[in-house]
């Protein structure tokens, strides 16, 4: 049997990575919801549809400063969308003068009416006094305070917000499993509403495993290896959208080991480790968290996933509690892509979101690229809208194991089971990751 052979082989007899997710994520469960008030709702996730109690406009009112009128008194300045471009704008080339009786502010609540030949000096936010269908912008008139001039006419419906012209009430504001930001916490305000029933965000503990370990602020050293995964996996968990806490380093010492995650289960929805997931002899986490005890199987099982890299992953649960852990691989590029493709996902489920999985796009490959049999791979790509529509995506020198590649990447080139070269011009499956630039 080829090399070629020996690895084909070995490859089948991994888990399929989407069976592996499939039988993770099925486990999970959303977090329970909670009403929260709206200035605690940011980077929640909705757990109920959202609908619009009340309009927005709430009642007809001036959208610009200017002069409330009445069209008719004002007609046969409009010629076409926009503003008369005539030297007056009023038609036979003469100005219009209206009785000014009034000026109304953002405050004004009494009702008023405009009566023929007069307008209200107006704000924009400002409540329409009745009868009013048209707000001459101030820089078209000579600015009067008992009586104005009007030089240019607008069409009928200019500067005037009608009631519910935006939002009218009973709309479906935002639905189930949508993420509120900033730009929906104003809609929510707008229409009235004070509270919204949300998922709370997930808390995840990350903590890194290894005798090998030391602290950042220092270089590796024989026998010592900085820790890079736990700060780089709380930083992703966070943008995540989780409340994330990184715990620092643990010895490859069992009963240390469990003590920590016990001790974290108070405090988590889910923990992340690092560390330990193979077969080798160091690697504790595997041997700690597997191990059978009164006859059960461990706490969290370990499988041989068809991932390129790390094909080892770890899920279960620990602690009274039962709080999902995912055991992710020591090396730091792997560690970054297990936690894409198996942690966040979790996190999301966790959190309410949907979709759950990174956006992913079709794109035209630039260069020839290899990956291994049997093996779905993820490597750290560029990824670049074209002109004339469509997306390219360049793969980043190094593959997935080199830091720098994924510091760069705004998306992963995906590399089926079945692919072992994808040649220069073919279409590809690219995820695209948020990197804001």
């Amino acid at each position: 049997m080829t090399a070629t052979a020996d690895a084909e082989a070995a490859a089948n007899e991994l888990t399929p990575l989407a069976d592996y997710l499939g039988s993770v994520l099925r486990r999970l469960r959303a977090l329970p919801p909670l009403d929260l008030d709206l200035t605690q709702a940011y980077g929640n996730v909705l757990a109920e549809d959202v609908v619009a109690p009340h309009s927005f406009p709430a009642f007809d009112q001036a959208a610009v400063d200017g002069y409330a009128a009445r069209w008719e008194d004002i007609s046969g300045g409009s010629r076409g969308p926009g503003y008369v471009p005539a030297p007056s704008g009023i038609p036979g080339g003469r100005s219009i003068r209206l009785n000014v009786v009034g000026d109304l502010g953002a405050a004004s609540w009494r009702p008023v009416r405009l009566t023929p030949g007069s307008c209200f000096s107006v704000a924009a936010g400002a409540p329409l006094p009745i009868g009013a269908d048209v707000v001459v912008p101030v820089e078209w008139t000579d600015q009067g305070m008992a009586a104005v001039e009007i030089f240019r006419a607008p069409k009928r419906g200019y500067g005037v917000r009608r009631a519910g012209e935006e939002l009218p009430a009973g709309t479906l504001l935002a639905r189930a499993g949508t993420y509120v930001s900033p730009a929906l916490v104003a809609v929510f305000a707008a229409t009235g509403i004070g509270h919204v029933v949300v998922r709370p965000s997930p808390r995840v503990v990350i903590v890194a495993t290894g005798d090998e370990l030391v602290d950042v602020g220092r270089g590796s050293q024989p026998g010592q290896v900085v820790d890079t995964n736990s700060h780089a996996l709380t930083a992703a968990a966070a943008e995540a959208g989780a409340l994330a806490y990184r715990v620092g380093i643990c010895d490859d010492d069992p009963e240390a080991l469990r003590g920590l995650l016990e001790d974290q289960t108070l405090r988590a929805d889910l923990i992340i480790t690092t560390g330990g997931t193979g077969t080798g002899p160091g690697d504790m986490v595997r041997r700690i968290l597997s191990r059978r005890e009164g006859g059960r199987a461990g706490p969290v099982t370990f499988t041989e996933v068809a991932l390129y890299p790390g094909t080892a992953l770890g899920f279960g649960t620990v602690g009274a509690e039962e709080v999902p852990v995912v055991c992710l691989p020591g090396e730091p590029g792997a560690a970054l892509i297990g936690f894409e493709v198996l942690a966040r996902p979790a996190i999301q489920l966790l959190a309410g979101a949907e979709p759950v999985f990174r956006p992913s796009v079709r794109a035209h490959l630039l260069e020839t690229v290899s990956s291994p049999a049997g093996l779905r791979e993820f490597r750290p790509a560029h990824v670049a809208e074209r002109r004339g529509g469509g997306y390219t995506v360049q793969p980043l020198a190094g593959g997935p194991f080199t830091l720098s590649g994924l510091a760069e990447a705004n998306g992963l080139l995906v590399l089926g089971e079945r692919v072992t070269t994808a040649a220069a011009g073919s279409t590809v499956d690219v995820l695209l990751l948020d990197r804001r630039r």
